[in-house]
């Protein structure tokens, strides 16, 4: 039988037992983060390793991204009907035994469907995660606590991928990025039929098999385009693609708006509350996922730091969004969620467009500072986000609503990279063009080492035009961000506003 947790008011307090179990999924979530961004580390290494093609090293790092925001949306709603805490399990065993496939690829070929395998199971541990969340912290302040801790974890993961993948790459063989996942979920498969409760909802209508279909048909083509918009820039198969995405989405929506049993409830968008704050996590996610990923390349190739220190300069920002995200319901408390939210976004934004001020000779520690401050933003919109989300609907839907969030946060950072970075690369090419700029900074920098004269004038204003596009993306997501906190005062009061009208009738 499905646990029903007591109403709120009534609701016990979080005892050891529960606490030790939000540590315990902490776990996958760092492993999924990690791996987002060790494996970029990693290339160059598996590169030479397995000499794959153009096309196999793209799909080598995006396909794991792909399945992800596919599935998730499926996978919350599936662990609704079938039990949490199995599909948990069930996803981080599919996730450890491909991460093994994955160690010992002998090609390419073998690696792409070991890292679509590990898509798969990562899809489930996100939303499986949070879900059992809302279970185990029925007192909302503790279950936005603990989504906090949940985001924190999630944040940590990012930054010490990298930092930890330097070290064991600078050690062993590429393989070793995929195998510190197996202990992990060790810890996982040992402690957590213990600690972790069963849920599953107590419904019985027919699973929404078309609505599966509909939505993989919908946001597969559309983060390929954006990928491949932002790697390729416009063919004419990343803008097919885009259109068939959004037809397929648009028939998605048409389908779940008729069904009987959908896998998506669009009621859930009718709260104004809930819609901004999934318009905050895509638009946040791709302020963020954007500029971190110009931030790396203007480190390495504009102030020509190596690969762990850009790794390391990029902690104060992870410090502040995991520290953050465990205050955020604190914050919230004190001055409510609807100024919480929209203050976030303000220092968000002004972090951002503080990012004008950097140049091509900047002190590293500006950079720290600004990204430290943009993470105090990002920690709390993040962290209430997904609290406001799950918190929204009721336990039997909290899997399926969870999965909503992290689609939205999967194709935020997608954007992100697509649009950020094609503006970045426009305006590189176009304020470099007349010095001789052509292609990515990276190769004209190639390029500027190996000519005989002129190689430093060139090398010198690719620099300056990269950075001229790094002010132009930091610019807009930073206007964006500041647009997007007054949407949020608005759109919550009026909320609220309604909220008190029905008290008093």
């Amino acid at each position: 039988m499905p646990s029903v947790p007591p109403p709120t008011g009534t609701a016990p307090a979080a005892d050891r037992k529960t606490w030790f179990g939000l540590a315990v999924l902490m776990l996958p979530v760092l492993l999924v983060s990690m791996d987002f961004s060790v494996l970029y580390l990693a290339m160059p290494t598996i590169t030479a390793a397995l000499d794959p093609s153009a096309t196999q090293q793209l799909w080598i790092l995006d396909i794991y991204g792909f399945l992800i925001a596919g599935l998730l949306i499926t996978m919350g709603n599936l662990g609704d009907r079938i039990g949490r805490r199995r599909i948990l399990l069930c996803g981080a065993g599919v996730f450890g035994g491909a991460s093994v496939l994955a160690a010992f690829s002998p090609g390419a070929g073998a690696l792409i469907a070991a890292r679509a395998l590990m898509g798969v199971g990562g899809a489930t541990l996100m939303p499986a995660s949070l879900a059992l969340i809302a279970n185990m912290f029925t007192r909302s302040h503790e279950r936005a606590r603990a989504i906090g801790v949940w985001t924190s974890a999630f944040a940590g993961g990012a930054a010490i991928g990298p930092v930890l993948g330097g070290l064991l790459l600078h050690h062993y063989w590429w393989g070793v990025v995929f195998l510190i996942n197996v202990p992990v979920l060790a810890v996982l498969f040992a402690a957590g039929p213990f600690v972790l409760p069963e849920y599953r909802s107590a419904r019985t209508g027919r699973f929404d098999v078309v609505g599966v279909a509909l939505s993989l048909l919908g946001v597969l083509p559309a983060v390929y385009a954006v990928k491949a918009l932002a790697t390729e820039g416009v063919s004419p198969l990343a803008a097919t693609a885009g259109l068939v995405g959004i037809a397929m989405f648009a028939v998605f929506l048409r389908h779940e708006a008729r069904t009987r049993d959908p896998l998506l409830d669009l009621n859930l968008f009718r709260n104004p509350t809930v819609s901004v704050c999934l318009a905050i996590a895509l638009v946040g996610m791709m302020a963020e996922g954007g500029v971190a990923y110009l931030s790396n390349v203007y480190l390495q190739s504009v102030l020509g730091h190596d690969v762990l220190a850009a790794a390391l300069a990029g902690l104060p920002m992870a410090v502040t969004i995991a520290v953050f995200s465990v205050v955020a319901d604190r914050i919230a408390r004190l001055v409510g969620k609807r100024y919480a939210l929209a203050g976030s976004l303000v220092v968000a934004a002004t972090a951002n467009l503080g990012f004008i001020a950097l140049g091509t000779t900047s002190s590293l520690l500006v950079y720290m500072a600004l990204s430290a401050l943009a993470g105090i933003g990002y920690g709390v919109q993040f962290s209430l986000v997904t609290d406001v989300v799950v918190g929204a609907v009721p336990p039997e839907q909290s899997g399926a609503a969870s999965g909503i969030s992290e689609t939205c946060f999967e194709l935020g950072t997608a954007l992100g990279l697509a649009l950020f970075g094609s503006l970045a690369t426009a305006v590189f090419l176009s304020r470099g063009g007349d010095s001789g700029v052509t292609g990515s900074l990276g190769e004209t920098l190639v390029r500027a080492d190996a000519m005989s004269t002129g190689g430093d004038a060139l090398a010198t204003a690719a620099r300056e035009a990269f950075v001229d596009g790094l002010h132009a993306t930091t610019l807009v997501s930073g206007l964006l961000l500041a647009v997007l906190s007054i949407v949020t005062v608005l759109a919550m009061r009026r909320r609220e506003h309604r909220a008190e009208a029905a008290v008093e009738v």
